[in-house]
């Protein structure tokens, strides 16, 4: 899949007010400050597409853009720190979960995880629950430019090595760097090919 143009369309804190649901979605999410919205725009090479921040926390509401306008990205709000009030973090994560459970379109779910860290239980609570209530995802590691590559593929092992405690199988996973451009085009594949499968 080519990405030829890709614009924002609107925010929302509602699921049911979210674009009408006729094309294939694709949800971005992850911890607070992890490359969400550098991701997006690394994907649709429009530098300030989503916008990015320093700060964890920028992304308070369902952001959705329209790509090739025949694609929906949703950039969600991140979850674990962020200099908000405890209520506000409840209320993102409120919204978040009803729009997983409800958006008829959505294909699957882009789980970001910092590749840096060790596995994280806020991370791995994530994906429970998304297979619990049968929501598709997938994990993108991002920041590899940061490591070297014999961490790279050490950091993801630890991974699947701690998934695999509980889980039959590791998770479809791309390796990926906003900055290097690292895994986009396997991502742009991916969504072609569920693109292609999808029916309204």
């Amino acid at each position: 899949m080519d990405i030829n143009n890709a614009h924002f369309i609107c925010s929302n804190t509602e699921w049911k007010k979210c674009p009408k649901a006729n094309l294939p979605e694709y949800a971005f999410i992850g911890r607070s400050n992890v490359g969400k919205s550098s991701l997006i725009n690394a994907l649709c090479n429009v530098k300030k597409l989503a916008k990015t921040s320093g700060k964890p926390g920028k992304t308070q509401l369902i952001n959705h853009f329209l790509i090739n306008n025949n694609t929906y990205f949703a950039d969600l709000p991140g979850y674990g720190y962020a200099k908000i009030s405890k209520k506000s973090r409840e209320e993102f994560q409120k919204f978040t979960l009803k729009y997983l459970k409800n958006r008829p379109n959505l294909i699957t779910v882009f789980l970001l995880i910092d590749l840096r860290i060790i596995p994280q239980k806020i991370d791995i609570e994530f994906m429970e629950y998304c297979a619990i209530n049968e929501i598709s995802f997938v994990i993108c590691f991002t920041k590899s430019d940061k490591l070297k590559k014999i961490e790279v593929e050490e950091n993801r092992m630890n991974y699947e090595d701690e998934l695999l405690k509980t889980w039959e199988h590791f998770p479809i996973n791309f390796i990926t760097s906003s900055a290097k451009q690292t895994g986009l085009e396997e991502i742009k594949k991916f969504i072609g090919e569920n693109n292609s499968q999808f029916k309204i």
